[in-house]
């Protein structure tokens, strides 16, 4: 089973982080969807994430996980030295999620979008 990755769609850092992670990933492990989407709501009630949870979720192995260890789990998966960033995984998450919440704070400068950006045909598949 693939990997699912949720995130918010009308940000366009987390759009961009999206597509960094499609580039990294050609064995595409990760499938994705926005959580404003309805299969995002779905997987979210499923796997019971806190509807308050501001963070990119990373759902795999039949649990979610959220903030920094999604995405340092996440960096495992990808092709190339991001593999090397795992090893921030021996910090406690109190401290990797500190750095993650400031960044999820702010990631509106980077501006916010209307709706989720459309993928293109090739991509469209890894998409939910």
């Amino acid at each position: 089973m693939k990997s699912i990755i949720l995130f918010d769609g009308e940000c366009n850092f987390c759009s961009r982080s999206v597509h960094f992670i499609m580039k990294r990933d050609p064995q595409k492990k990760f499938q994705f969807a926005s959580l404003q989407s309805e299969v995002g709501k779905l997987l979210c009630n499923q796997y019971q994430v806190p509807k308050d949870l501001n963070s990119m979720i990373l759902i795999e192995n039949q649990r979610y996980y959220a903030k920094s260890s999604a995405v340092l789990r996440i960096s495992l998966g990808l092709e190339g030295f991001w593999k090397v960033f795992s090893i921030l995984m021996i910090f406690p998450p109190i401290l990797r999620d500190t750095v993650y919440d400031f960044i999820a704070k702010h990631r509106y400068i980077f501006g916010k979008n209307q709706s989720c950006k459309i993928p293109n045909k090739e991509d469209m598949e890894r998409f939910l």
